[in-house]
């Protein structure tokens, strides 16, 4: 069910016991391709599975933030819901580097993952301003990047994914990347890595979608907010062995 905020109930998420983790879908009407939306229900499926009773609120152009906010979650877009998003998100700028600030755990996947940084500059010399939770900038390019992605990550392990983009990102030093490029390209042709991290604030490339395929970035996402919420976590989530076939398929597959 729906309110006039755009909240909107897991109701699989009600009946669960344990503490409520709220999860921000941010933009789900305009961020949403290959398959981003597929991260909100691996995460709220993980969550269900750590004892915890997920409730996700939708929050698009014109919608409040809940009054608490445990995890925010974004993806990619078109370039005109890229636009339309840009021009919303500079009005809440504020409140959302405020909470990053706080330790808000958040991952932001392509258009977002751009948008979160200083700015993003379209092919044809457009720039849409960033709000700079992320120190990083993009430039459009002619050169498309696509195809299974893997990383390499100290705290997480593999990382496996897919990528879908022509944004030629480069990091600051205020983000360290996600991982070191195995297979595929990142963040641009030519720097070995993707993805950007500050804090607990996450940035990638990676769609396809990324939560279902990597657990281990699911329960980052989860311990934090946990921690924040009650003082600490105690993992209770098992092995998803649907999550390691799926790994395995992906890695085999040619880009």
């Amino acid at each position: 069910m729906s309110g006039s905020t755009g909240e909107r109930i897991d109701a699989q998420g009600r009946g669960a016991s344990g503490e409520e983790l709220v999860i921000v879908s941010l933009y789900p009407r305009d961020m949403n391709i290959y398959g981003d939306r597929g991260n909100v229900l691996a995460l709220t499926r993980r969550a269900r599975a750590h004892g915890f009773a997920p409730r996700v609120v939708e929050v698009n152009p014109g919608d409040p933030f809940p009054e608490a906010v445990d995890i925010v979650i974004g993806g990619g877009g078109q370039d005109s819901g890229q636009g339309r998003v840009a021009r919303d998100l500079a009005v809440r700028a504020d409140e959302v580097r405020a909470r990053a600030a706080d330790g808000t755990p958040m991952l932001m996947v392509c258009g977002l993952y751009q948008l979160f940084g200083h700015r993003f500059i379209t092919h044809t010399g457009e720039e849409l301003a960033g709000i700079g939770v992320l120190d990083v900038e993009t430039r459009g390019g002619s050169e498309r990047m696509i195809g299974n992605i893997v990383l390499e990550s100290a705290e997480f392990g593999e990382i496996i994914g897919y990528e879908n983009h022509s944004g030629n990102t480069t990091l600051g030093p205020g983000s360290q990347p996600l991982g070191r490029v195995l297979q595929g390209a990142g963040n641009n042709p030519d720097s070995g890595f993707e993805g950007a991290r500050s804090a607990n604030v996450i940035g990638t490339y990676l769609h396809g979608s990324l939560l279902p395929k990597n657990p281990a970035l699911s329960d980052f996402l989860i311990g934090e907010a946990a921690r924040r919420r009650t003082g600490g976590f105690t993992p209770t989530a098992g092995v998803d062995e649907t999550a390691m076939r799926a790994r395995e398929s992906a890695k085999r597959r040619p880009r």
